[in-house]
């Protein structure tokens, strides 16, 4: 929703005014006079810096720390997952623990809970072209607010820390896949005595959530059920071309099944990474393809070893996998 553009009467003078910091300034019209009581228009104040945030794209934010791949899913295929996260430094006083979580209820970025723990939310929307910055942000504010409050979303500054620079990079990335989005109420607490508020939106997210499981023989793939058949994605961290070249000739040789019925359907672009899909028959669990989605991973790391050029066939192959790539983010 657009925020509402502040009344002008006249010439702006800053004298007597309240000035806004600038994670406290709307967004107006790039003519208007700036919010923050410069006098000058928005455009040649804050509209700058904004635009420059904005225009300033990051294609893959989550590089460089643990579990990238991971990141990546929990972002846009995952209903409802949390994972710990380590600080550079460790926790501050009085935060026992900081949690990542898919979503949080009605959308907050992040949750300080009465005990001073911290909730992450991932799948946000974003002011900038640094989903990194963005999510630092959110979690500095996050560590600062007082227990039992959420954050609410603002522009981020242009300049500030990435994720990158808060995380522990020798720290494990272990998402814990949730059937629903109970974990939004505290242990010591009962669902029946949330809000109704947070009760509202957690009737809503359960009843979106698309039944998903983590496979635990390969790395970052991820099996889901839907009305219509069953799918296995899989986050994966090579170089996309070098990825295309192994699936091709994968595919040119008939082995990319992951089981009897299982086809690959093409592949999602998303942060920087691709995500190869497949189509799994209806009644086709995770621990199904568990053995054969390790089986495919020996396959495809020979095949990515493999630097010799593509045969024709292969080539057909290439094409058809580029001309079902989709693009998330």
């Amino acid at each position: 929703m657009a925020k509402k553009r502040p009344q002008t009467k006249g010439p702006q003078s800053t004298a007597g005014k309240p000035q806004l910091t600038d994670g406290e300034i709307p967004v107006v019209g790039a003519r208007e006079p700036c919010p923050c009581g410069s006098g000058r228009r928005y455009k040649a104040c804050h509209g700058r810096a904004a635009a420059h945030a904005v225009t300033e794209l990051v294609q893959r934010p989550f590089e460089g720390l643990p579990g990238e791949c991971d990141w990546v899913a929990l972002r846009e295929l995952v209903p409802a997952a949390t994972v710990p996260l380590s600080l550079k430094g460790g926790l501050p006083e009085g935060v026992p623990s900081v949690t990542l979580a898919t979503v949080l209820p009605m959308a907050w970025p992040a949750l300080r809970r009465e005990d001073g723990s911290v909730l992450l939310g991932l799948q946000n929307d974003t002011s900038s072209g640094d989903l990194g910055r963005d999510l630092a942000d959110t979690l500095e504010r996050a560590l600062a607010t007082e227990p039992g409050n959420p954050v609410s979303p603002r522009r981020v500054p242009a300049e500030g820390p990435r994720l990158q620079d808060l995380l522990d990079p020798e720290g494990v990335f272990e998402p814990v896949v949730h059937t629903g989005f109970e974990f939004w109420i505290p242990d010591t607490e009962n669902a029946a005595n949330a809000s109704p508020e947070v009760a509202a939106s957690l009737e809503r997210a359960n009843a979106a959530a698309i039944p998903t499981v983590k496979l635990t023989g390969v790395d970052a793939a991820y099996w889901c059920e839907t009305p219509e058949k069953n799918h296995l994605r899989w986050v994966m961290p090579h170089a996309e071309e070098k990825l295309l070249d192994a699936l091709a000739r994968l595919h040119a040789a008939g082995e990319t099944s992951i089981g009897e019925g299982t086809r690959l359907v093409g592949s999602f672009r998303a942060h920087g990474l691709m995500v190869p899909v497949w189509d799994l028959p209806t009644g086709v669990t995770a621990a199904d393809v568990e053995k054969p989605a390790a089986e495919f991973a020996e396959r495809l790391a020979n095949a990515l070893a493999t630097n010799a050029p593509l045969t024709p066939e292969e080539r057909r192959a290439r094409g058809g996998l580029t001309n079902r790539q989709v693009t998330l983010s």
